[in-house]
């Protein structure tokens, strides 16, 4: 019971960390400092109470009612609420420490506090969400969760763009909880509690309402999680939001919708088969979808953005997997799938963190979100140019980092459902998620390649980029530590393996527990090869060092094809460097370009300018709610502001139920 008192100090700490520089003069250097000690006290609590959960045989659970008409306050932390909440007692923290000279409190007084109160909240209501075991206790943290992200990604609300994502996202994510409503209702119909354990109750839930229930899971928890085409706020939103609360956001918050998924896919204990083809063929859309979208974009941060709704489709790839294996009595299957999705729930926090705390870095030196506009930043930064390099290896799942290891299990557990003894139906479309799965990596590759090679490579595109710096210490700790643990579970994959057997022992306890992912999957292996190409490495490192340096004459610029006077708008470009994938996926992703016009002997001066728009939230959505806007006003006749009327209203509604409910008789 200690270890989940430990917990719940930890969200209470993390909760009310921002709250006491409110105390204190808004410019004041002492009030944030004291936020960010708050939320190392409380991580630490909460890490040493996961900690003793692990150590520990019991699963501590806490039940109290309390003065709210629905449910009762019920917590508990099991195997898979430690998956999560290790990812939420360590990025958050992390991103304060980078927020004490990211987001000063000198230069920022009107919005500093507020940005400390709500990171905080964030961070304390998503640890509850983990642990919350009643669907009216989950909704109010996830409520919380959802303002708190809100306000503390809008806080330069001066900026119409901010302005925007944050009504999208505000709007998106309230339609995923009035589905979230929906599925609870019906949890609370077919089991007749809100509590959400693996009773004998769960048993009484049929197949259609489970299959309910299910879809509403998917579709509310999608929204969070970002899985297309519900992800239309996420592109905004991160780019848009302070880099450290990109960071969380991405690399913490999204997760909470794959959390809210495997909660209730675990509590429906006989899935049917479409289940998981579905989610396999959901996943795989918003992988190779996200990725190209990534490939597109100009934002540095939206470009990162649309890479995170990738990797939360390999995500899904993995749950699909896992379902699929559980349908059909596969532990083999269940274990690779589910500990391949939930290895990248870490990964993913890890190297996205990473990324999005590097992208503040760049932007705090080079006062610019454009990529075109960068460059040449690796002689400048050449600190931050390594730990980039070591993101973006890691989430092209290229070895010795830690993307490899969870997207390995995953190919391991597709392949083996493609052996001729699986007998389950549907083979090509999972022969089709592979090559998603295997196109997806490629895509990953193209756009990191672009990304590194525009940002830190050749010359500067601007003036801005001519001064920039190493980030200060307090910026550039936090991004080593995550380097460090994207190294850490790269090579030694087999160390957080027992976790995940666990977790994926109580989602599927039937089946999963039968079976351990080093008889189906040989971590050693990856270890052996990570050391080795780590030892490769130095030693070339070390070989080139020790050669003799030949003195240079002169100093060209990169890529001068010989001009005698090359200029830095002669390099390539990102967008040139992506345009013929771009081209490639053309029919989802829409690009509009606006070509110069050449005309006459004397032309005059031109432009070209290429974008690439959110296909659903532009093409689709907008217009939507554009057309709604024009046409609904004509039906503000019936608000009349008189009393009679509206009991009339009611009245005739109570009539047209009557009629209904005696032609149904």
């Amino acid at each position: 019971m200690l270890s989940l008192w430990m917990v719940l100090a930890a969200v209470a700490i993390l909760a009310l960390s921002g709250a006491p520089a409110y105390l204190l003069a808004s410019h004041s250097k002492a009030g944030q400092r004291i936020s960010t000690i708050l939320m190392l006290i409380g991580s630490v609590v909460g890490l040493l109470g996961i900690a003793r959960k692990i150590s520990g045989v019991e699963t501590p659970s806490l039940q109290f009612e309390w003065q709210i008409p629905w449910g009762q306050f019920d917590v508990s932390i099991d195997s898979i609420s430690v998956i999560f909440l290790a990812i939420v007692f360590v990025a958050p923290v992390l991103g304060s420490i980078y927020g004490l000279s990211y987001w000063k409190s000198s230069e920022h007084p009107e919005n500093s506090r507020r940005l400390g109160l709500f990171f905080g909240l964030l961070a304390g209501s998503m640890a509850m969400v983990t642990i919350a075991r009643d669907g009216v206790l989950f909704l109010i943290a996830w409520e919380a969760m959802a303002i708190s992200a809100y306000f503390a990604s809008t806080v330069e609300e001066d900026s119409a763009e901010v302005r925007r994502a944050g009504y999208v996202y505000l709007v998106a994510t309230h339609v995923g909880t009035l589905c979230l409503f929906a599925m609870f209702a019906l949890w609370r119909h077919s089991t007749g509690s809100f509590e959400l354990s693996a009773s004998a109750s769960s048993f009484s839930i049929t197949g259609e309402m489970a299959g309910a229930i299910f879809i509403l899971t998917i579709i509310g928890f999608g929204f969070k999680a970002g899985l297309m085409p519900l992800h239309v706020w996420l592109p905004g939103a991160h780019a848009n939001a302070p880099s450290h609360v990109s960071a969380v956001m991405s690399g913490v918050m999204l997760k909470m919708g794959i959390y809210g998924i495997v909660r209730m896919t675990s509590l429906l204990v006989r899935p049917e088969i479409w289940w998981g083809s579905s989610l396999l063929i959901v996943g795989a859309i918003t992988g190779v979808a996200g990725i190209a979208f990534a490939i597109g974009q100009h934002d540095l941060k939206r470009l990162l953005a649309y890479s995170s709704i990738e990797n939360i489709g390999i995500i899904a790839i993995g749950l699909g997997l896992a379902l699929l294996g559980k349908s059909q009595n596969r532990p083999d299957w269940v274990v690779l799938g589910f500990g391949a999705a939930l290895l990248h729930v870490w990964n993913h926090s890890l190297f996205k963190s990473l990324l999005f705390l590097s992208a503040g870095s760049i932007i705090h030196a080079g006062h610019t979100r454009e990529i075109d506009k960068l460059g040449g930043l690796a002689k400048k930064m050449p600190r931050l140019a390594i730990l980039f390099a070591i993101g973006s290896i890691a989430i092209c799942a290229l070895p010795p980092f830690n993307g490899f290891a969870s997207e390995w299990l995953l190919y391991i557990g597709l392949f083996r459902t493609l052996s001729p003894d699986s007998g389950v139906e549907g083979l090509p479309v999972i022969a089709s998620v592979s090559v998603a799965l295997a196109m997806i990596g490629a895509l990953a590759v193209a756009c990191f390649v672009k990304l590194f090679g525009t940002v830190f490579l050749g010359t500067p595109r601007s003036e801005a980029t001519l001064h920039a710096h190493e980030p200060p210490k307090s910026m550039l700790l936090p991004i080593a530590l995550l380097g460090a643990g994207c190294a850490f579970i790269g090579i030694f994959p087999s160390i957080v393996s027992p976790a995940l057997e666990s977790a994926a022992g109580e989602w599927a306890p039937s089946s999963a527990s039968k079976v351990s992912i080093s008889e189906v999957a040989p971590l050693r292996w990856i270890s052996i090869m990570g050391g080795s190409l780590i030892c490769l490495a130095g030693a070339i490192a070390l070989i080139l060092k020790a050669l003799p340096r030949a003195s240079v004459a002169i100093e060209a610029g990169t890529w001068d094809c010989g001009y005698a006077r090359p200029a830095p708008r002669m390099q390539y470009t990102g967008s040139s460097f992506g345009g013929s994938i771009v081209d490639l996926f053309a029919f989802i992703l829409r690009p509009e370009a606006k070509k110069p016009s050449i005309e006459g002997a004397f032309a005059k001066p031109s432009s070209h300018k290429s974008s690439v728009p959110d296909t659903v939230l532009d093409k689709l959505v907008l217009p939507i709610f554009r057309m709604a806007g024009r046409y609904l006003p004509a039906l503000r006749v019936m608000q009349q502001g008189k009393t009679q009327i509206y009991v009339l209203y009611i009245l005739i509604i109570l009539i047209v139920l009557l009629l209904l409910e005696t032609m149904g008789a």
